[in-house]
């Protein structure tokens, strides 16, 4: 083969590598991705400043870097810089130093969560009650019309903050029974499958999801495009959706007008009390599934325990 020949085949090469290395990226979503390079970022600092070597790393590097976050670090989090460290070597071709195959790692994270525990610190759920009160105490004007709208519909459907923030008016259809949100994305379907999620009519037109977003898109003239936007001072609409942050922001700042603690509360706080009151209703693990599309069942029950603690309590039975 002459060398003519053999020059496009080696840009054909270079550029299929290229394809490979975008669809490898594409794998993981792009939040994962930014957790991945801050984690690895903070262990280079970390080992620099001390003068160890970040790439190769020693397992009692990371046994030592895993104990100094203990200080300050939930044991999720140590966990997840470990993911991190290991595919920093795993994507320069090195053996990883970071799983529990070490036993200066595994011996340290084992103490570690022995000592400082494995649960979350979870935002308190907003239940029905909360949320009827929080939109009592909504201001008068756009931002109150765009803010109950918001809350409500991120409630009823047991949105992600994400989720809330992504959605266009494309995604919102309003039918005789209520409405059709179709996500076309979301944190447990990257791959855009999409699935759709049906809210109901509320029975109290002030708290009614599919009332108060009609209301919201004809206050503020949207027709197309984002479904959620910033609303300036002067009540200006932008163009533009909300950032995923401003969604608990949102939440926040509503729920201390009505006298909450904001310190408790975050944009899960809607998610995470859709399927507690869901629960305490008496709604079946799999209706609320269905409605906040988790895939895994255990990850659902941190939500709904404490739903059905008083609902299913052998104590109830004991006739005191």
């Amino acid at each position: 083969m002459s060398e003519l020949a053999v020059l496009p085949l080696a840009a054909e090469m270079t550029a299929l590598v290229q394809r490979v290395e975008d669809f490898v990226r594409a794998a993981k979503a792009p939040a994962t991705l930014r957790a991945y390079r801050s984690d690895w970022a903070h262990f280079e600092s970390w080992c620099g400043n001390r003068q160890m070597s970040a790439l190769p790393a020693e397992p009692t590097t990371v046994a030592l870097y895993i104990t100094d976050l203990a200080s300050c670090r939930a044991a999720g989090t140590i966990t997840r810089r470990l993911t991190s460290i290991t595919k920093a070597h795993q994507s320069a071709g090195l053996e990883t130093p970071a799983t529990t195959r070490h036993l200066a790692v595994s011996e340290t994270l084992k103490g570690i969560r022995r000592t400082i525990g494995t649960a979350q610190k979870c935002k308190t759920p907003l239940l029905t009650k909360d949320l009827r009160k929080i939109v009592d105490h909504l201001p008068a004007g756009l931002i109150g019309i765009r803010d109950r709208a918001l809350l409500l519909v991120g409630y009823a459907g047991g949105f992600r903050r994400s989720e809330v923030a992504r959605l266009a008016v494309e995604d919102a259809s309003f039918t005789e029974d209520g409405l059709i949100i179709t996500l076309r994305h979301s944190k447990t379907d990257q791959e855009g499958q999409g699935r759709k999620i049906g809210i109901p009519r509320g029975s109290n037109p002030d708290t009614c999801p599919v009332r108060s977003l009609r209301e919201w898109l004809s206050t503020a003239e949207i027709e197309t495009g984002a479904l959620f936007r910033e609303v300036s001072r002067h009540g200006r609409v932008g163009n533009s959706s909300l950032h995923k942050d401003s969604i608990g922001l949102i939440v926040k700042r509503a729920a201390e007008r009505a006298g909450y603690d904001p310190s408790t509360l975050a944009g899960h706080s809607l998610r995470s009390g859709l399927a507690t009151q869901a629960a305490m209703n008496g709604a079946t693990e799999l209706a609320i599934m269905k409605q906040t599309g988790h895939r895994s069942l255990a990850m659902l029950r941190r939500y709904i325990r404490d739903g059905e603690m008083w609902r299913k309590n052998a104590a109830a039975s004991l006739g005191l």
